[in-house]
């Protein structure tokens, strides 16, 4: 089976600032991967790399075996960090659009979500709490059947007793064949979902482990090894 995202030599430059240096990484389908690492460790550029919304310096990107292009723009569902919808209009209006735009996407798992996470779908965008607009943003990117799911902070906004609810959104509306990369600070709250980690400092991928291994080998939680490694 072709790996899911395959980077080769990646590379990526603001003038003399090497945000990514030679990055290598190869992700197969089926894991909830998290992307971690501090500020300005190269996340951001690696995940607009991966959606092509950056131009690479150099090196080589595949999703799903394909170079970046229409083909794996069909495939890949992307949230953002800052919600990027029209805050005049109507939930229902947004989820009419998403239905015509993608031909993956699903409305009745859209109104499904709506109806679990108590969102009234007559609302417009711009009455809703910041919140609550990261939950219409997630539940748009949720009900699309993608074979990848690129997360970015999906539960940075949420007050903490919504964050289960979240996860809980994000694991029960996804194919289990596909995969999930998520980047996010708050690691304690994700731990438990994670399949994989990726380690990213100064433009290098420094750890590629299963959770399981860190935990029988290292005998820490993914959280410890975190801050140890990057002196929290």
């Amino acid at each position: 089976m072709k790996p899911i995202i395959e980077c080769r030599s990646l590379t990526k430059k603001y003038g003399d600032f090497y945000a990514l240096d030679n990055l290598n990484l190869t992700l197969s389908r089926g894991e909830i991967i998290g992307l971690l690492g501090p500020n300005g460790s190269g996340k951001t550029t690696l995940i607009k790399l991966l959606n092509g919304l950056l131009t690479l310096t150099s090196g080589e990107i595949y999703i799903d075996g394909e170079p970046l292009g229409i083909k794996t723009k069909k495939i890949v569902a992307y949230l953002p960090e800052r919600t990027y919808l029209n805050a005049h209009r109507k939930v229902k209006d947004i989820i009419s659009y998403f239905e015509d735009f993608y031909d993956n996407f699903d409305s009745e798992r859209a109104y499904r979500m709506l109806k679990h996470l108590e969102i009234n779908p007559d609302a417009r965008l711009k009455s809703l709490s910041k919140g609550t607009k990261e939950k219409v943003q997630l539940i748009l990117v949720m009900s699309r059947d993608a074979d990848l799911y690129i997360l970015d902070e999906p539960i940075g906004a949420v007050d903490p007793a919504a964050r289960d609810y979240i996860l809980n959104t994000i694991l029960t509306n996804y194919n289990e064949n596909a995969t999930i990369l998520l980047s996010t600070h708050l690691i304690h709250d994700i731990e438990n979902i994670l399949d994989r980690v990726i380690f990213i400092q100064n433009g290098h991928v420094i750890l590629n482990s299963t959770v399981d291994e860190i935990r029988t080998e290292k005998r820490q939680s993914v959280d410890t090894l975190f801050r140890e490694v990057f002196k929290c």
